[in-house]
């Protein structure tokens, strides 16, 4: 399964892709939004770094939904309303940063289907 990890902040998108692997997922990082909508097409799944500068955190959810794939972002914990606004584009879930540096890769295999210990080919 691959999935592609929109987040400008190279710490976090690094972070991001460990989790991915960790869950036994193959994990792709891009930056914009036009890296985005190149990747799809590959792509079963895609997570969504909602506070980026570089790009519209709520288009990159639309785009991704509209490509048919699924779709999770990350964001503020207290940002109530971008969370909404994420939802309403098509996330399936909308996960606070603290959720998933604490608990990234069960959460994410969770959410991709798949069992643990499973690994990515």
């Amino acid at each position: 399964m691959r999935v592609i990890v929109l987040a400008d902040d190279l710490i976090w998108s690094t972070r991001l892709i460990e989790h991915v692997r960790a869950a036994g997922a193959d994990g792709a990082p891009v930056r914009t939004l036009g890296a985005l909508s190149q990747a799809l097409p590959a792509a079963d799944a895609v997570i969504v770094d909602l506070t980026a500068q570089a790009y519209d955190g709520i288009v990159a959810v639309r785009r991704a939904a509209e490509g048919r794939k699924k779709v999770i972002a990350v964001g503020q914990h207290d940002d109530a309303d971008l969370r909404r606004r994420a939802l309403g584009a098509g996330a399936e879930k909308v996960y606070p940063y603290r959720k998933l540096f604490e608990d990234g890769p069960a959460t994410l295999a969770a959410w991709l289907g798949i069992e643990s210990g499973t690994s990515a080919s």
